[in-house]
């Protein structure tokens, strides 16, 4: 059975790079993977390829860094030729990009089934363009892969339930679990940055409701002055030139850094005191790796974290990202409320089980 696998952005490299794996090693299933492009940058995807195993897309769309609506209609465009082209049984999609919602949309419309890896997220905020990506996608998937009993709550809610839907886990525990010995290995991040275990905090800052804001982007700035630990900020290509055009000046304990592969990265989330961010990816990770987190929202998909205790909603609110990432404390255990990291291997025995059925 052939599968075409789409992806274009980061997360959806970390999570290609289990299931692709699981995929190959599984004789029944062949794959193809189309990258739209969505991060054209170098160290936001080349890297992720090379040093994370993934087989190399047969094609490259290279749509990204338009609107949405361009991004999604011209990697609609080419998503449906490479469809025509290859005649996949079914179009595996990742999470909530517009990548994500471009494969689902094309294959729909061609009549080939979608199979969405992170179904049953919301976050209830239709601003973000990532729910409306992830609401769309969900309905029109024939297979949908949560990673959580409560994404199973909301599908369910939302009339989407029985067998289509299935609880695996999340895809990034078992890219933490299989990356984790094979970064402290290779990466050499922490000695080329000088950086002591604890001594820092980890943060990333790229989400549009907080950069395209310069109230919100200043504010959170100026929390992370007020934090008593040295901040590493890998900085998004394009957090970087809005920072430039503004009159801000950066607090003297913020390190920024270029963005960094996938190893460095999980290296740096793994020892750091605490990591705040605005990402949603970032926020399971910190989990995995133990590591208490603060996030700059307002909302999350991930509830189960906050409601654990070890994930902080601190918006764009400067004392209370200051106040949370200080008297962070270390997590001393994970629970399996995202799977016991077989996430992947589940995925696959579900797609041979939908190729033996016809």
């Amino acid at each position: 059975m052939k599968i075409l696998t789409v992806v274009g952005a980061r997360p959806q490299f970390v999570k290609a790079a289990v299931v692709s794996r699981a995929i190959n090693e599984t004789p029944e299933l062949s794959e193809v993977i189309v990258h739209t492009g969505q991060h054209f940058d170098d160290n936001m995807s080349t890297i992720f390829f090379d040093e994370l195993g993934i087989p190399h897309p047969k094609y490259n769309l290279g749509v990204g860094g338009m609107s949405h609506a361009s991004n999604t209609g011209k990697m609609m465009e080419g998503i449906e030729q490479k469809i025509l082209d290859e005649k996949p049984d079914f179009v595996l999609v990742f999470g909530d990009t517009d990548s994500t919602l471009a494969g689902s949309l094309a294959a729909a419309k061609l009549g080939v089934k979608v199979a969405h890896v992170e179904a049953g997220l919301r976050s209830f905020n239709r601003a973000m363009p990532e729910e409306i990506n992830r609401i769309l996608t969900d309905h029109i998937s024939s297979i949908l892969f949560a990673p959580s009993e409560i994404a199973m709550t909301h599908l369910a809610t939302e009339g989407i339930k029985g067998e289509m839907v299935q609880n695996v886990g999340d895809v990034m525990y078992d890219a933490i679990r299989l990356f984790n010995p094979i970064a402290e290995a290779k990466s050499k991040v922490m000695e080329r940055l000088s950086l002591d275990t604890g001594g820092y905090a980890l943060c990333t800052l790229h989400r549009k409701e907080n950069t395209d804001n310069s109230d919100r982007l200043k504010a959170i700035i100026d929390g992370l002055g007020q934090v008593d630990l040295r901040i590493v900020l890998p900085l998004h290509p394009r957090t970087k030139m809005i920072l430039k055009k503004t009159d801000a000046t950066l607090p003297s304990n913020i390190s920024i850094i270029e963005p960094v592969g996938y190893l460095d990265m999980i290296t740096l989330q793994r020892y750091a005191g605490v990591i705040g961010t605005d990402s949603g990816g970032i926020q399971k990770e910190a989990y995995f790796q133990k590591v208490p987190c603060v996030t700059f929202r307002d909302e999350t998909e991930w509830t189960e974290l906050v409601d654990l205790g070890v994930n902080i909603l601190a918006g764009a609110d400067a004392a209370l990202i200051a106040q949370s990432m200080n008297n962070a404390r270390s997590i001393e255990q994970i629970t399996e409320v995202y799977g016991a990291g077989d996430a992947s291997n589940q995925i696959t025995q579900r797609l041979v089980g939908e190729g033996n059925r016809g």
